[in-house]
């Protein structure tokens, strides 16, 4: 679904990420992890097209720098960290935004956009906030929205930065239990950003480690979530383990 190659992306002629070569499958969860500064944003970025890339970076055979910025959007939903929420704008407002890709040159929605988007806001648990500012919501409540507007693009490919950074512990398992619903359900791609290594470890199907803008390791979580690794490029004492339950678990140790 995703091809990656020989991807680079400079800023100021400074490397932000170099030379990548990879393939994400159709329905595959993704996770990249690394310090910051790493290349993640970037990464995601440049599926976007918001950053200029050297080599080729292809979503469902196509190459995304021969796409327009509306099918371009009718292939790739694209959450960034810190989402803008216009204060004033009502929650079925932002997420008809998501259909923005869809609607034609006279710039109405239709039936079928609204349909799409009252379906979205039933199963996120949204509809009865339909005419609420956004300012009046939680953090979970936003977190479900954002993720609603993307949904509401009904494009193949989800790519989210860092998407439970907001929340506390209960709402970070949640959101990320949502967003693998959702991909099993609607035949999703993901593409995410995450800094919790753990739940990383436990949503993801494979994990990129990147260390300074380069992929160091990229394989199934119990591949790349090693001590030695994580040590090396995390700068961090850890240790791996294992839940009762096979979980992977990565802890921060002290250092003496």
């Amino acid at each position: 679904m995703i091809a990656f190659e020989s991807v680079t992306v400079r800023y100021d002629s400074v490397p932000a990420l170099s030379d990548l070569t990879e393939r994400i499958g159709s329905g595959e969860w993704v996770g990249l992890i690394g310090p910051n500064g790493a290349g993640k944003t970037t990464l995601l970025r440049a599926v976007a097209r918001l950053v200029a890339h050297e080599g080729e970076i292809s979503v469902d055979g196509v190459r995304v720098s021969s796409l327009s910025p509306k099918h371009l959007a009718r292939l790739v939903a694209y959450v960034p960290q810190q989402p803008e929420l216009p204060p004033d704008m009502t929650v079925g407002q932002y997420v008809l935004l998501g259909r923005t890709p869809h609607i034609g040159y006279f710039g109405f929605e239709s039936p079928e956009d609204r349909r799409v988007c009252g379906d979205l806001l039933v199963s996120l648990d949204l509809a009865t906030m339909a005419e609420r500012r956004l300012s009046t919501l939680s953090g979970g409540e936003l977190q479900r929205l954002v993720l609603a507007r993307a949904l509401a693009q009904q494009a193949p490919v989800l790519l989210l930065d860092e998407p439970t950074s907001a929340l506390d512990l209960g709402r970070r398992v949640e959101a990320l239990e949502l967003v693998d619903e959702l991909r099993r359900e609607r035949g999703l791609t993901v593409l995410s950003a995450l800094h919790d290594l753990t739940l990383a470890g436990q949503f993801a199907d494979r994990l990129i480690l990147l260390g300074e803008g380069r992929a160091v390791s990229i394989g199934k979580p119990d591949e790349v979530l090693t001590e030695e690794a994580l040590g090396r490029h995390f700068g961090a004492s850890v240790r791996v383990m294992r839940s009762d339950a096979g979980d992977l678990i990565v802890i921060p140790q002290r250092v003496r």
